[in-house]
C-alpha cells in the first residue's frame, strides 16, 4: 500500500513537471545568415584584396610556365646536337621544374583558402555577434539558419520570426528600396 501511494504520488509530481515545462514558451527566430553576410558592408575591399593576392600567385606561376616553356623549346631545338648527359641534365631540369609547379599550385590552392578564411572570418565573427545580441536583447531561446546553405528546417511554427531586420539595424545596414515595376 506505501509503494502504491509513493509511485502514485512520484507520477503526480513527474506529470506536473512536465506540464509546468510545457508551459514555458520558447521564443524561436530565424534568418538567412548566407544573405546577411553579403549585406554586410565591406565585401568589396575583401574581393578587391583576395583579388590582388590570387594575382600575385598566378603571376608566379605564369613565370614558372614561361620559364618550362623556355625550356622545353630549348631542349627540342638543340637536343640533336647535344651530348647524352647534357640531354640528360636538361631532362633532369625540365622535370624537376614540372615537379615544382605541380606542388606549387597545391600549395597555392591551400594559400588561396587560408587568405579567404583569414579576410572573411572578421566580419563573419561581426555577423554572428549581432545575432547573438539581438537574440538575447529580444528573448529568442533558438535562432536558426533558414539559408539554402544553412540547417534545413522542416517545419517552422508561427511563433518563428525572422531576425533579418532587427539584426540588420543592429549591424547599421539600411533597408533597400524595392522598385515597383509598371
Amino acid at each position: 500500500m506505501k509503494n502504491t501511494i509513493k509511485a502514485c504520488l512520484l507520477i503526480g509530481i513527474c506529470m506536473l513537471t512536465i506540464s509546468v515545462s510545457a508551459q514555458t514558451n520558447s521564443k524561436l527566430g530565424h534568418l538567412d545568415f548566407a544573405k546577411l553576410y553579403s549585406l554586410i558592408p565591406g565585401q568589396d575591399s575583401i574581393q578587391k584584396i583576395y583579388s590582388d593576392y590570387q594575382k600575385t600567385i598566378k603571376d608566379q606561376f605564369d613565370a614558372m610556365q614561361a620559364e618550362l616553356e623556355s625550356k622545353y623549346n630549348d631542349y627540342q631545338a638543340n637536343n640533336a646536337t647535344w651530348s647524352a648527359i647534357i640531354k640528360q641534365n636538361k631532362e633532369k631540369e625540365i622535370a624537376d621544374l614540372q615537379d615544382r609547379m605541380q606542388a606549387f599550385q597545391q600549395n597555392a590552392q591551400q594559400d588561396l583558402q587560408n587568405k579567404e578564411s583569414e579576410l572573411t572570418a572578421p566580419l563573419i565573427e561581426k555577423a554572428k555577434k549581432a545575432v547573438r545580441d539581438v537574440a538575447k536583447e529580444n528573448g529568442f531561446t533558438y535562432v536558426f539558419n533558414s539559408g539554402d546553405n544553412g540547417v534545413t528546417i522542416l517545419y517552422t511554427s508561427d511563433n518563428s520570426e525572422d531576425l533579418m531586420p532587427l539584426v540588420k539595424k543592429k549591424l547599421g545596414i539600411k533597408e533597400e528600396k524595392k522598385e515597383v515595376k509598371k
